[in-house]
């Protein structure tokens, strides 16, 4: 949908992008930046930047970056009149009406509601005489009325066609069922996706039915079926039961396996559990944890498969700053069980003892070997050295050291050496690391995305300068009245400049947030290209920029990654400002 530029100027200028962004991320001023962990990546040190003057946000490790637009489009997965349409709300802006965005809404509010009247329909069954049988497998789980009303759980009949007439009834259409995943098809007949099964309704974090598990009551496969991908619901981006955990106060969220087990988890008062939608944890899932979270609780099934799950979880969670702790079921497969069979009180004791993912990883490390032999007892302190080789405090590497020493049975001393080994062979590997990229500085200015191409780095450099002093002082295009866009070597950043010379013209607002015609890749480019150019801002920085531009044009010659960095000393050694 096209907005008109007066109004997004007035929807920018009424949503800051300090308030916005930080509604999601923790920010910290540091001089004229406010810096947080990044919500798109995983990181442990803040490199997630914005930037209140220039109505953007840029993260340095993964290079996103953009105005409030892009980053509601982001965070929130929203298509850009949506993201516009919930800044719009945000500010008390009415939103201007369009034929195509309306229509797109549209379906996305029917399948809403389309899936919330299926939820009823569910859950109504429950109590009546065609979900008996659900209704006492789920009283058999212990699961009481208030729970079965908490979640919405309900029961889909063991009939054809069930749904579909009841929905039919409501108005909806075939096509509407279709999209929302509630049917499926066959030789050209539509029949209920979900037949003889408890079900569980999947709420987004905004309260909005999404999709649904359903528990098959007899010896049918799948056991747990899930809706398929949809408009409206995606499963790497949703995690059951967080919008009612999210509300939790314990100060931790549980991650767990199974629908039941999160549900048990909160009717025995941990209301802090949450459970993925039948697929693994993904990033998405761990960013979506770190954003009501800083404390994670894994308790995956004891056998290998859930032990392969936790060892996989770990480190994913940690990438996104969240702190982690490992629960091992006990005398029970899982908390569901371990709930019915011993209560609150004693899974409290169990939380409380759940060990850090330090204690967890040397556990399992020592587990796979038979202490009692010297040759695996050696690869044993070798492969824990590796481990605590990891940690960034000597005060952690000694404490689990001497646990590592104790369980092979040698001095602490011998295993700080294996372990000193290990932390040096780190360092070395990370050094390395960091002069490969410290020795390629041209490279490093490239663009990130493989879509937008630098052929000659002499122009472009002065091309990326040339924007940067423009957004941050419009007055400075009076200056160069011959430059054009058709002049650049970049065809994007020549028509960035196209498109702010117009908007000074008309005596628009000048800024990225407001530059509307770029995707996702070209607004995080530029927003990497305004963050990198922090020079002086005067009329003859932006007039030597133009004058390179201008010959290399005429020149048509394709520059070096050595022709950039002549470029750059050329700039820093002229008077008056620094590149």
């Amino acid at each position: 949908m096209a907005f008109s530029p007066a109004f997004l100027d007035e929807l920018v200028a009424r949503n800051p992008i300090e308030d916005v962004v930080g509604q999601y991320v923790s920010l910290k001023r540091s001089g004229a930046n406010l810096f947080g962990l990044c919500p798109f990546h995983g990181e442990k040190t803040a490199s997630f930047s914005v930037s209140p003057d220039k109505g953007i946000y840029y993260c340095f490790g993964c290079h996103k970056g953009g105005g409030v637009v892009n980053f509601m489009m982001e965070i929130e997965g929203l298509s850009y009149p949506d993201a516009v349409r919930a800044l719009a709300k945000r500010a008390g802006l009415e939103m201007p009406e369009d034929d195509q965005y309306q229509s797109q809404y549209r379906q996305q509010e029917r399948l809403w509601a389309l899936m919330k009247e299926a939820a009823r329909f569910f859950h109504a069954t429950l109590y009546e005489p065609a979900g008996a049988r659900g209704l006492a497998y789920a009283q058999k789980r212990g699961m009481s009325k208030g729970t079965l009303t908490r979640f919405g759980i309900g029961f889909a009949p063991d009939a054809w066609h069930s749904l579909i007439d009841a929905m039919r009834q409501k108005g909806y259409t075939d096509q509407e069922l279709k999209d929302a995943g509630l049917v499926s098809e066959k030789g050209g007949r539509m029949y209920d996706r979900f037949r003889n099964r408890l079900m569980f309704p999947i709420i987004d974090v905004r309260g909005n039915v999404i999709g649904f598990g359903g528990r098959v009551m007899d010896d049918a496969t799948p056991k747990y079926l899930n809706s398929p991908e949809t408009l409206i619901f995606n499963k790497r981006r949703n995690l059951f039961g967080l919008n009612l955990a999210k509300k939790s106060k314990l100060g931790y969220l549980i991650l767990v396996e199974g629908y039941m087990d999160a549900i048990a988890l909160h009717q025995y008062g941990f209301d802090c559990a949450v459970a993925s939608l039948g697929t693994s944890l993904t990033e998405n899932h761990a960013t979506l944890l770190s954003r009501y979270t800083d404390q994670v609780v894994l308790i995956y099934d004891g056998d290998e498969a859930g032990q392969t799950a936790t060892r996989r979880a770990i480190p994913m969670l940690e990438k996104v700053g969240l702190r982690v702790r490992v629960l091992r079921m006990r005398e029970a497969k899982d908390p569901d069980e371990y709930l019915r069979r011993f209560g609150a009180d004693k899974f409290k004791v169990l939380l409380e003892e759940a060990s850090n993912r330090v204690e967890y990883q040397l556990q399992a490390i020592q587990r796979k070997y038979d202490l009692k032999e010297d040759e695996q007892r050696v690869r044993f302190i070798q492969e824990a050295a590796e481990l605590l080789c990891t940690l960034d405090s000597a005060v952690s590497r000694e404490v689990y050291g001497v646990r590592a020493a104790e369980a092979a049975g040698i001095s602490y001393d011998a295993m700080k050496l294996e372990t000193d080994k290990a932390f040096r062979r780190r360092l070395g590997r990370e050094k390395k690391r960091q002069e490969r990229i410290d020795l390629a500085p041209a490279q490093n200015l490239r663009p990130k995305s493989r879509s937008i191409q630098y052929e000659n780095m002499k122009s472009a450099m002065a091309e990326e300068e040339a924007l940067s002093l423009i957004l941050r002082d419009p007055t400075l295009l009076e200056q160069v009245p011959d430059l054009t866009g058709e002049q650049f070597s970049v065809p994007l950043l020549g028509r960035v400049f196209d498109q702010l010379r117009l908007r000074r013209q008309q005596g628009l607002e000048i800024s990225l947030a407001v530059l509307t015609e770029l995707n996702q890749e070209e607004t995080s480019h530029l927003a990497g290209i305004l963050q990198r150019q922090q020079g002086a801002v005067n009329e003859q920085a932006l007039r030597d920029c133009a004058s390179i531009i201008r010959d290399q044009h005429q020149a048509g010659r394709v520059k070096t990654p050595r022709d950039l960095l002549e470029l750059r000393n050329q700039l820093k050694e002229r008077k008056g400002y620094e590149a």
